[in-house]
């Protein structure tokens, strides 16, 4: 790597990572993800919410525009054009994919698990009757729509929330690293962007504060469930020379990867699943990335 690359590449990370984790700061110091104060009486609207989705998020995003003002590197490989004629068939992979492979994971949580699978979707049920639903909801239709919702819609619903992330790892610093090596450039931007995650993970996203060997093996799982992921979301973006389907990918798996906590006892193994977070519910991920690397050159 060019000396000059990097600087970029140094600059880039220095500042991805402060200003996320200067928001987190101020999230910890306000009550942390659980007890943040609430902004708009009445709502879930918290002080958390609005510095996780504005800045934590964004951070990536703003550390790729102003390294390449500071650098003057400009606007050269944004990774921006859409590329559909060429790339439709990553598009489509990272459109469908994520929302099977979660799919799979759940089920495969459950197979292993069947302790913790519960038919009668007690937990929704408790949860709608909670927010003082009084219609006749069938559970089971409701989590089809949710399901089909999830593969189709949510990719498109949940694109700008995921942008801020990907137009930084997947559209600045992946690009960076290939000259690494395809392998060694997917392995250090998901180990990158796990670490990027640890200060929400310490407080309780993804998995909470209540389990086995807090946080530590959090911080663990999630540089696992990031490599997992990042492969596809990766590949997907580097085969497409597009920064879209990455966007589209990580979005797919946001909209769909609480769909397991469905069908979950109110007590269960959240390192281990349903959800995608989970060891065993991001295995097909993990098998997906495994054959990727295997395919990728050195």
């Amino acid at each position: 790597m060019e000396t000059i690359e990097k600087k970029r590449v140094t600059l880039f990370l220095i500042l991805a990572f402060g200003i996320s984790w200067a928001s987190a700061v101020i999230i910890a110091l306000t009550g942390g993800l659980a007890n943040s104060p609430v902004l708009i009486p009445g709502t879930q609207v918290t002080l958390a919410l609005i510095l996780e989705a504005s800045i934590f998020m964004w951070g990536p995003a703003l550390a790729n525009i102003i390294t390449r003002l500071v650098t003057r590197e400009g606007r050269q490989n944004l990774f921006l054009g859409f590329r559909l004629k060429s790339a439709w068939p990553y598009w489509l992979i990272a459109w469908f994919g994520p929302g099977l492979l979660t799919i799979a994971g759940a089920a495969l949580f459950f197979a292993l698990f069947p302790q913790y699978y519960d038919a009668g979707m007690g937990l929704l049920q408790a949860q709608l009757k909670a927010a003082g639903s009084t219609a006749a909801i069938d559970p089971f239709q409701l989590v089809m729509v949710q399901t089909l919702m999830g593969i189709l819609i949510s990719p498109l619903v949940n694109f700008p929330a995921t942008f801020g992330e990907e137009f930084g790892w997947r559209g600045y610093l992946l690009p960076k690293l290939s000259v690494l090596g395809e392998r060694k450039a997917l392995l250090l931007s998901g180990v990158i962007w796990g670490i990027w995650h640890w200060p929400l993970i310490a407080m309780g996203h993804n998995y909470g504060l209540d389990y086995w060997g807090y946080p530590w093996t959090g911080l663990l799982a999630t540089l696992c469930f990031t490599i997992s992921i990042g492969g596809l979301i990766g590949w997907s973006s580097q085969k497409a020379q597009s920064v879209w389907p990455a966007v589209i990918a990580h979005a797919a798996v946001n909209g769909i990867a609480a769909i397991g906590l469905f069908f979950v006892k109110e007590t269960y193994p959240v390192l281990l699943g349903p959800t995608p977070a989970g060891l065993i519910g991001m295995l097909p991920f993990t098998l997906v990335t495994v054959w990727i690397i295997f395919k990728s050159r050195d």
